[in-house]
């Protein structure tokens, strides 16, 4: 009966020892505390240097604001005040955007006004006002019709043509396809060839006794002469596209790279078709990217004078003659009026074109991001 008591008055020594234990913990705990508060009252600077720390902060971030321009209104918004200028910052900048400045005037802004001029004057002598009659002249002169006809025929079949068959091409390079590096290097290899040694590489397929006529010839057929009959613009066209679809192709190929692939994948576990993700997904992506090929192809199919005057001079055949053969053979004969006139209706031309890819542009990102 004895063991019984003996076992539950160690127990209840035990519990006592653990209370006690608490008891002291939590009495030194408090004794320290106690002192930490009676030496910040001791000592009342160590309690206010966070409050100094946090003082200097906000010093520094209404320094840092002030210097970049922000203020802050009533409802505590952030607003950006334009940062006033001293005279040293402003002679600075002035020396650096000068000589540019200057450059842009001399060689851009003062000619156009120049040739504003001398497209509403009779002759340089006489230098009377005639108004719109130098532009009328231009329109309903022959040479110049014929010409804005063969420019417009070639950019309407050569710049659609450049934007599908470079996006196909970069459609085509995102699949692991046999010989994809020699397709690449083919299409890349313009863009580091001179305009003389592609010219030089034509001559030698279009010639009359050239390659592809001999290889015709071989077959039995009649040789063709390539650059005075009706392919000829066919011939130009190939040309420009040779020399161009390389550069956009790696245009596209960054902007197909550029799309979220989770959205790719969300539409093939959708069961969506290739076709179905092409039309929906990825044009929509890369709709940026197609206007602004087509406006670069339009501006380089107005400049194909350079591999057309190279194959075939002054006066190419009747379908190449283009509006640079037009202006060149102008300035030939001195008619800066005629000249003048020109050029202005082919700037017109070209803002007007421009203007409206890019007001069709705008439409389509509204419409892509609703």
């Amino acid at each position: 009966m004895s063991k019984p008591d003996d076992f539950g008055s160690e127990a209840q020594t035990t519990v006592l020892s653990e209370g006690e234990a608490q008891t002291t913990v939590l009495s030194e705990v408090e004794a320290d505390t106690a002192a930490e508060v009676q030496a910040e009252d001791m000592n009342p600077a160590s309690s206010e240097a966070p409050k100094k720390k946090k003082k200097k902060k906000e010093k520094q971030k209404k320094v840092k604001a002030v210097k970049s321009g922000q203020t802050k209104d009533e409802n505590g918004d952030i607003r950006y005040v334009k940062k006033k200028r001293s005279w040293k910052e402003r002679l600075s900048a002035n020396l650096f955007v000068g000589p540019s400045f200057i450059g842009v005037m001399i060689f851009f802004i003062v000619p156009s006004f120049v040739v504003l001029y001398y497209a509403n004057i009779d002759s340089i002598i006489g230098q009377n006002f005639v108004g719109i009659k130098n532009f009328s002249n231009v329109l309903s002169n022959s040479s110049f019709q014929t010409a804005a006809k063969n420019t417009a025929i070639f950019s309407l079949l050569a710049v659609p043509l450049a934007i599908v068959l470079s996006l196909l091409m970069a459609l085509l390079l995102e699949h692991n396809i046999p010989l994809k590096s020699t397709f690449r290097t083919f299409f890349l290899s313009p863009l580091m060839v001179p305009v003389a040694s592609v010219v030089l590489i034509w001559r030698v397929l279009f010639e009359n006794h050239g390659a592809i006529n001999d290889a015709i010839m071989a077959f039995g057929g009649n040789p063709v002469d390539w650059f005075k009959s009706d392919y000829s613009q066919l011939v130009i066209v190939i040309l420009f596209l040779w020399k161009n679809l390389g550069y956009n192709m790696i245009l596209f190929m960054a902007a197909l790279s550029a799309i979220p692939k989770d959205v790719l994948e969300v539409a093939t576990l959708d069961g969506a078709s290739s076709w179905k993700q092409f039309w929906s997904i990825k044009l929509r992506y890369i709709l940026p990217t197609v206007f602004f090929v087509g406006i670069m192809s339009l501006i380089n199919s107005f400049k194909v004078f350079r591999e057309v005057y190279l194959l075939t001079g002054d006066y190419p055949f009747k379908s190449l003659y283009m509006l640079q053969h037009f202006m060149n053979n102008t300035f030939k004969s001195l008619d800066y009026q005629k000249l003048s006139a020109a050029a202005i209706i082919m700037c017109a031309v070209m803002i007007v074109i421009i203007g409206l890819l890019f007001i069709v542009e705008n439409k389509m990102d509204k419409d892509v991001e609703g």
